[in-house]
């Protein structure tokens, strides 16, 4: 491609998967020049390795929320696209240049994949699983780790099985899992696991295994939902696992029952979130609450081209608001004062929001471990002329998921980097677990004191000295710990649009 000097503008209007605040962006895209001024017939052949890479940088070039921050992403770096090409040149792959060329070091979250239907499948929650969600945990001194099960997914292949909440493994298809070889064993089509017992801080293998098939499941991301009994008070217990827009209107139909059954108090159960749909958190936040409906739930901050262009044609495009409305139906709304909510180390971005955003506007009562501190959503973009997957390039599958914006609250707070900390502090114990929902969970338990006032700020539990945290089951998977949306502003608009192909 050689450079036209007549300006090229492109209109996008996509979407791309999961869930976001606003729909309505009628922008026109700003004018941008030329860059350089080249002339004449293209003079380098185009790989298709070549072509991913442009694809990438261009994306990237338009609406990385830190743009400003990457010297190779400036609007002056390239003469023309032939300059562009010598540099893309230089990359081993399209993923060296996204994660080494194009994104800042403090950027955990952006990330680019080369197959962009198993994206497609995380957003909707579909998962190839045992159904054994578990953590993993390292041996204070050692390479070895072993493996506490969390839950056991209903409707899997483990339900019903030997393998329960609280089983400890240290061996999977007969093998010790080491920092060096749990992804291979974790990620086989079947997998025996090899349970041991846990006490007084030892680990001890036995000779009971359960052997589990994988198998293509959609998890609904509402594990339990009850109302408890509790001193004749009515407390609402929700363990929401990541926020799927596709389960929008079963999470409204639970509130249609926590509200049935008037409960006065809610726990929000969020250790195992790792966050998702943008327009979830504003639909969950808005459930939970409902008399602030068209208040500003977050602000979204964009990088300096988007940001002056909403501030100048549409301010409002930059605000995620309380909404009543769930497609056409009204949403079932609590109208608390009040919300306790039980997060942990894995507790992060959406499900920070909805903590962030609801804490302006009414009594947020955190309880468990500080959270990650993600307060940044991101979006899907497919190599096409409008970065949507219709016409998107069939010869490949490469996708990029950049950070688009920032988010802080009503009050311009944001989610600190190193994490939300507790009001109430207990860490779950791997000994002593109990049951989820039940008041036999210390977790559960500690949300109920703090309701009826008989905790406060305080410490119930702290981590062991002979082990750590190192992995969650889910940490493979592309949307692990993201925020995103579903829709790019119209305002978006391809750079490749002021090169001549």
């Amino acid at each position: 491609m050689k450079i036209n000097k007549l300006i090229l503008l492109l209109f996008l209007a996509i979407g791309t998967l999961s869930s976001c605040s606003k729909d309505e962006d009628d922008l026109l895209p700003p004018v941008t020049p030329p860059i350089g001024g080249g002339n004449g017939a293209d003079t380098t052949t185009v790989s298709l390795d070549l072509e991913i890479k442009d694809f990438v940088w261009k994306g990237m070039n338009n609406i990385y929320v830190y743009k400003s921050q990457v010297p190779n992403l400036a609007d002056d770096k390239f003469t023309d696209q032939e300059d562009l090409y010598d540099f893309l040149k230089d990359w081993d792959s399209p993923e060296a240049l996204f994660n080494d060329g194009l994104t800042i070091s403090e950027d955990r979250f952006s990330f680019i994949t080369d197959d962009y239907v198993a994206l497609e499948n995380s957003f909707a929650g579909i998962a190839e699983t045992t159904g054994v969600i578990y953590r993993l945990y390292r041996f204070s001194s050692g390479d070895n780790i072993f493996g506490v099960v969390r839950y056991i997914l209903p409707g899997s292949n483990a339900e019903g099985t030997e393998i329960k909440r609280g089983n400890l493994f240290t061996k999977i298809n007969d093998e010790s899992l080491t920092v060096n070889n749990y992804q291979d064993l974790l990620t086989n089509g079947s997998t025996t696991f090899g349970l041991a017992t846990i006490s007084d801080d030892t680990v001890t293998e036995t000779e009971k295994s359960v052997t589990i098939s994988t198998q293509t499941l959609t998890e609904n991301p509402i594990l339990v939902s009850k109302t408890l009994d509790i001193d004749g008070e009515k407390i609402g217990y929700l363990l929401y696992n990541s926020f799927v827009g596709d389960f929008d209107e079963k999470l409204n139909a639970a509130f249609a029952e926590f509200k049935s059954d008037n409960v006065g108090n809610l726990i929000l159960d969020l250790r195992y979130n790792g966050g998702g749909s943008v327009r979830s958190a504003t639909r969950l936040a808005s459930m939970i609450s409902g008399q602030f409906e068209g208040e500003i739930f977050a602000k979204q901050q964009w990088n300096d081209t988007y940001q002056n262009l909403f501030l100048d044609q549409d301010p409002d495009r930059l605000y995620n608001r309380f909404t009543d409305k769930i497609g056409g139906a009204s949403i079932n709304s609590l109208e608390l004062d009040n919300l306790y909510v039980i997060m942990a180390s894995g507790t992060a971005s959406a499900s920070e929001l909805v903590i962030n955003g609801l804490d302006p506007y009414i009594n947020v009562t955190t309880i468990g471990d500080e959270s990650v501190g993600k307060s940044q959503a991101s979006v899907t973009l497919y190599d096409s002329d409008n970065y949507g997957k219709e016409d998107a390039n069939p010869q490949h599958k490469y996708a990029i998921q950049p950070l688009v914006y920032e988010s802080v609250n009503a009050d311009d707070v944001g989610v600190p980097y190193d994490g939300l900390t507790p009001d109430v502090e207990i860490i779950e114990d791997i000994e002593n677990l109990g049951e989820l929902g039940e008041t036999s969970d210390p977790l559960l338990a500690a949300a109920i004191n703090a309701i009826k006032g008989t905790t406060t700020k305080s410490s119930y539990s702290q981590p062991a000295s002979w082990y750590k945290e190192f992995k969650e089951s889910d940490a493979g998977s592309p949307i692990y710990q993201k925020m995103y949306i579903d829709k790019l502003p119209e305002a978006f608009k391809k750079k490749a649009s002021i090169f001549k192909k």
